[in-house]
């Protein structure tokens, strides 16, 4: 069906209803907009659906939201699975609510159970939530850091790690062979609840989360020396985390906690900034100017559907306050949790820290340091669920740590998703342990430069929206994969990793060898002094990214080679262009 066919059957269709219609009557003179809104269904991907909130079969609303559910049942069916239900959680966005219940109710007609938390919730406990409950899958309606006019809905399995293969490829065989919205299926809710299929749940798994996050404390005896000194400022960033956040770094003994008043509150429009991500600078204006007038030892904001954690520390020295990178607090959290337990309970021959492709390279010399292997996968959190997954099924390997670059880690294997409340609490203990050695978190991370190498990571993207911009994307990959340069930024390209043909080319000798990895349309270049670059078009957003690394030997020469090999490479891709 082309695009004006399909306007035209949500305009008539009895199964729409007036709302959308009204919708969709008021854009009829727009022949731009009727097209990006129908030109193609909203992509069900390998993490789940997310696009803009409108009417459309492009756009995330109750019905794209219901057919993409029904996919879903059809393949639990398909697995025999529909006896464990399904858990529900939502973040803090404009129909947030309304999908997750849209989603239950399709489940339920299904015969499948929905377990719906009560209100909001972070991503990280609806992954707890699934393993908890034993169920087959979990649904979390959330688009995470995206601007206020996104809505997502992702979709994780039975370990609680959102879907990888088999199952992605099964389910979004199942969503693709759903055709017709008149043959989704839904019910009432109370229907639903009166037939033991629709079951609000909530403080019994906060509770047992918590207790969770509790366990994974190395030095109680730090905290209770210097954790009621220590000055935190805290931003859920109008999302999940204000709840819980706040709760964990209490009961564990921070009382010195004091939150920004203007991001408090959920709030689906992100009044304070233009889109809620804590790897922005705008994110912290409010957080940092708090922070200076009550002298705070750390700034911490989690992002919406708080599974990231941004962080600024304050140089005592110099009363700056330092912002820390997702790999600098990876590393950060990655040597003190992993130092700190070979000291106090030593660490297991099969330990693992596992990282994303496109992560710091100090994360390898830290676990050099520790003596534990390093495990690549490609960049996506669930990747690291699966390793976990993986250690847990042939009984060999024991996680110790894993994070990626875009501000994410997991401490513990409770959830299988990265998880800012309890790195939230790791990184405030961290800060009383390192205050007991007469050390801020600053200090630490300075050490940590001397002791390892001064690594300098960091990304550049650009954006290119709609039907043409894909098709740019495309070419700017294309272009590379088959045309691979000699050199990058004044760097020579020692090998090319093309993870689509899942090939290593060294460059050097032409020999050619796996990447070891699934498929994955990625472009990785290894380049002399220790320096890497990265392409890769993002799985969420209508940009392509371009991460890179190099090693200097002070923090001036690491930035200047860091905005160096940036501008080049900008460069090189707006020739492309």
């Amino acid at each position: 069906m082309d695009y004006k066919k399909a306007y035209e059957e949500w305009r008539t269709n009895s199964y729409f209803d007036q709302e959308t219609k009204n919708e969709l009557e008021s854009i009829k003179e727009d022949e731009n907009e009727i097209k990006e809104r129908f030109y193609t269904d909203l992509e069900f991907g390998t993490a789940g659906l997310r696009g803009v909130i409108g009417a459309g079969t492009n756009r995330m609303n109750i019905y794209t939201v219901r057919r993409a559910t029904q996919g879903l049942a059809n393949y639990i069916h398909n697995v025999n699975g529909q006896s464990r239900g399904v858990a529900i959680a939502y973040d803090s966005r404009r129909m947030s609510p309304e999908f997750a219940d849209e989603a239950a109710l399709c489940l339920a007609a299904n015969g499948i159970k929905a377990y719906v938390f009560e209100s909001l919730r972070p991503t990280p406990e609806l992954s707890y939530a699934v393993r908890k409950l034993n169920c087959i899958a979990g649904i979390n309606i959330t688009a995470s850091h995206n601007p206020p006019e996104y809505n997502g809905y992702k979709v994780y399995w039975e370990d609680g790690a959102q879907i990888t293969p088999p199952h992605d490829n099964g389910i979004m065989d199942e969503v693709k062979k759903v055709v017709d919205f008149n043959t989704v299926k839904t019910m009432e809710k109370e229907a639903a609840k009166a037939a033991g299929l629709y079951q609000v749940i909530g403080r019994e798994i906060d509770d047992s989360y918590m207790e969770e996050l509790k366990s994974n404390v190395i030095h109680w005896d730090a905290i209770q020396e210097s954790g009621k000194d220590i000055k935190i400022v805290y931003s859920p960033l109008h999302g999940t985390g204000n709840i819980p956040a706040r709760r964990i770094m209490k009961e564990i003994g921070f009382e010195n906690v004091h939150v920004v008043k203007e991001q408090e509150l959920p709030d689906g429009e992100f009044p304070t900034v233009s889109y809620p991500n804590p790897e922005s600078e705008e994110a912290f204006v409010l957080g940092v100017k708090l922070a200076k007038e009550i002298d705070a030892d750390l700034v911490l904001a989690t992002d919406p559907d708080a599974d990231r954690l941004g962080v600024r520390v304050k140089d005592s020295k110099t009363g700056e306050y330092h912002e820390l990178t997702g790999n600098m607090s990876g590393c950060l959290l990655a040597d003190y949790e992993i130092g700190q337990r070979k000291a106090v309970k030593g660490l297991p021959d099969d330990g693992a820290l596992i990282k994303t492709i496109v992560t710091t390279n100090m994360a390898d010399a830290i676990a050099k340091h520790y003596g534990v292997t390093v495990i690549e996968v490609l960049t996506g959190f669930k990747f690291i669920g699966q390793k976990i997954l993986g250690f847990e099924q042939k009984q060999k390997g024991t996680y110790l740590f894993g994070f990626e670059e875009s501000y994410g880690c997991l401490i513990g294997t409770h959830a299988r998703d990265k998880d800012a409340i309890v790195a939230t609490m790791a990184l405030c203990e961290a800060a009383a342990y390192y205050k007991t050695q007469g050390k801020t978190l600053w200090d630490a991370m300075l050490a940590m430069y001397e002791k390892y190498g001064y690594y300098k990571d960091d990304i550049q993207s650009i954006t290119l929206k709609g039907i043409e911009g894909l098709e740019k994307i495309s070419v700017i990959m294309e272009q590379l994969r088959n045309e691979t340069p000699k050199e990058i930024g004044g760097y020579r390209v020692l090998a090319a990793r093309d993870y689509k043909k899942e090939e290593v080319k060294n460059l050097e000798t032409g020999e050619k060898t796996s990447t070891g990895l699934p498929a994955s349309n990625v472009l990785y270049y290894e380049l002399t002094d220790e320096a890497w670059l990265c392409v890769r078009p993002s799985g969420t957003e209508p940009k392509v990214k371009f991460y890179y690394g190099i090693k200097g030997t002070s923090i001036d020469d690491a930035e200047r080679k860091s905005k160096a090999l940036g501008e080049e490479v900008l460069a090189m891709i707006e020739k492309m262009l």
